[in-house]
């Protein structure tokens, strides 16, 4: 992308004959919104992050120009923290973009975002290039550099968080869809009787498995259980994590929204498996920080139901770049979109 008046150059990577230039790089989430400088080998040099919300409402979104002077803030304060020059911006944002355009889709966490240009107001911002990608494919593209993706030609990085997305890398490339559209991975319907989604389908995979799924199937649950009470106070507050946890104790109402959560997620991961027959599914995202919740039912499943693909040969392995996967593939998706400069594993 190149924007009227703003200098796009290729990337000098960090560590490589000069120690003064970095990336950028802006994580734009539905709960929180993070922004650091990337260094050799997806090194976080310094980072900061914020609520997604705004500042004087916390149940609702920020708008997009005060998103943008906050974001702006905090990558020149990480700037001069690592005491380096920004020689572009990647940013990776969660929901459809277009990655050509720069232009946020209509998102679900972010409403009034719809026809906004992040890398556009960024890079006027700092006059430097700067490239979006949908998130999940920002975290595909970071632990094929720099992760557990390294060597694989073939991977999905599935993200289970706030929401549900992938990224699909095929031959080592991002697979884009009809006019470079990013699928929706996490919006396949998989119970057709199940809930509504805000996409318009009925059961889809987000609805039945992100985070905020877990937690109103147990406090539905739960309500019906007089061993779980739970006052309004926690219920207000209550976490997909918080649920996990419950459940490692024993909590009846807790168990059973996990080993739901399992089966959904077993549903979906086995579809991908299926479809694509990956070497590699990458789990990231908060909900899969109880990865050891899920994973036996998930490879029970996959291996119960699936015998028309070498299941055997898929591997399922946990995001090596932790929760800042999506945040450190946004480097990458600068250097990708900059073949002229690659960073280096």
């Amino acid at each position: 992308m190149r924007q009227p008046g703003v200098r796009q150059t290729a990337v000098r990577p960090p560590g490589v004959r000069r120690r003064d230039t970095a990336i950028g790089a802006v994580d734009i989430g539905g709960t929180k919104i993070a922004a650091a400088v990337i260094g050799e080998g997806g090194a976080i040099l310094a980072r900061e992050e914020m609520l997604t919300s705004a500042p004087q409402d916390p149940g609702a979104a920020m708008d997009f120009d005060t998103a943008m002077d906050r974001v702006s803030s905090m990558l020149e304060r990480v700037r001069s923290t690592a005491g380096v020059e920004l020689s572009g911006i990647g940013i990776g944002c969660t929901g459809p973009v277009d990655p050509m355009t720069g232009e946020v889709g209509e998102v679900e966490f972010l409403p009034g975002w719809t026809g906004c240009n992040p890398p556009a107001r960024l890079a006027e911002r700092f006059q430097v290039g700067a490239a979006m990608e949908n998130d999940a494919d920002a975290a595909a593209l970071g632990e094929a550099q720099w992760g557990a993706g390294r060597g694989k030609k073939s991977l999905i990085c599935v993200t289970v968080g706030t929401g549900i997305g992938g990224g699909i890398l095929l031959d080592g490339e991002l697979y884009r869809g009809a006019g470079g559209a990013h699928p929706e991975i996490g919006h396949h319907v998989i119970d057709a009787s199940g809930p509504v989604c805000f996409c318009g389908a009925t059961g889809c995979w987000e609805a039945l498995a992100a985070a905020p799924a877990i937690v109103r199937r147990f406090l539905l649950d739960a309500s019906r259980d007089a061993g779980s009470p739970i006052d309004d106070t926690a219920r207000d507050s209550l976490t997909a994590k918080a649920i996990c946890e419950m459940a490692r104790t024993g909590d009846a109402a807790a168990r059973r929204a996990v080993e739901q959560e399992g089966r959904y997620l077993a549903l979906g991961i086995a579809n991908l498996i299926s479809l694509f027959v990956p070497e590699l599914i990458v789990l990231s995202g908060s909900v899969w920080d109880s990865a050891d919740l899920f994973l036996p039912e998930i490879r029970q499943y996959i291996g119960r139901n699936y015998g028309l693909v070498p299941t055997n040969k898929v591997e399922l392995a946990p995001a090596s770049l932790g929760r800042d996967a999506p945040l450190i593939g946004a480097s990458v998706v600068w250097s990708h979109r900059n073949r002229e400069a690659p960073v280096p594993c």
